[in-house]
């Protein structure tokens, strides 16, 4: 039986893959039949991922999505290499906490510049190549997935660059879902709620614990490899008639239409 979910000889490019959720996402990706490209700026570290899933399925880049022409130089490099860039998972991103009284000027705008501009930059980027692959007839798989968060839709309090970052990109994914639907390019946005990563270590400590798992009715964070299957799902062709949307996924953290 054909697995829908199937990335079988496809490129995905993983921005922030390292660790945490990208991490897990570019685990998965191969293990569904992908080639992924790991994009971050930790060179040790995603240098030794690519290791680890070896050569044939795995290629690194070291650099910031914040740079444009790094995010331009990337995509010509891995088009040229691989022909086709089929999806990518706009993963990257930065923390940079303080209430909003005393939050400096530098600290908003490294979290907008890496959360908000990166994940414009690399969807415009791979955005174009997939109109020329779709202008050209080529009618294979074309997939973007967007990182936002709860932040985004419900604030949050001592990281208001953060919600305000997490609220424009699930705004990037609504426009760019208008504008390439008819080319058969699908963007949607993944709205987690607290995943177990290296990020959330201030949130998960004693002190916020208890009062956040409260407020979620499955009763418990969420892993990187848990997370990672509906990133996969909305890559996949399983979720081919889906475009435009934002799915939560949070233990039911927020319900509702």
């Amino acid at each position: 039986m054909h697995n829908p979910m199937s990335l079988e000889n496809q490129t995905i490019i993983v921005t922030g893959a390292a660790q945490g959720i990208g991490e897990g996402v570019a685990k998965l990706v191969v293990g569904l039949g992908g080639r992924v490209i790991l994009v971050d700026r930790q060179a040790d570290k995603v240098n030794a991922l690519a290791q680890t899933l070896g050569s044939a399925r795995a290629q690194a880049y070291a650099g910031s999505v914040a740079d444009p022409a790094f995010v331009q130089d990337l995509v010509a490099r891995v088009a040229d290499s691989h022909g086709a860039i089929h999806g990518l998972v706009n993963n990257a991103g930065i923390v940079r906490a303080a209430m909003i009284s005393k939050m400096s000027v530098e600290a908003w705008q490294q979290v907008i510049d890496v959360n908000l501009s990166g994940v414009f930059y690399c969807l415009q980027a791979v955005g174009r190549h997939m109109l020329e692959r779709a202008e050209a007839g080529d009618t294979s798989p074309a997939s973007i997935v967007n990182i936002s968060s709860d932040a985004g839709r419900r604030g949050t309090i001592g990281q208001i660059n953060y919600g305000a970052a997490k609220s424009g990109v699930m705004g990037i994914t609504m426009s760019a879902a208008r504008e390439w639907a008819g080319k058969g390019i699908r963007v949607n946005s993944i709205c987690f709620g607290v995943v177990e990563t290296e990020m959330t270590e201030t949130v998960r400590s004693e002190k916020f614990r208890d009062r956040l798992l409260a407020q979620v009715p499955m009763g418990r964070f969420s892993t990187p490899d848990e997370v990672s299957q509906p990133v996969c799902f909305l890559l996949s062709q399983a979720a081919s008639y889906i475009t435009g949307q934002h799915l939560s996924v949070n233990g039911g953290y927020t319900i509702g239409v």
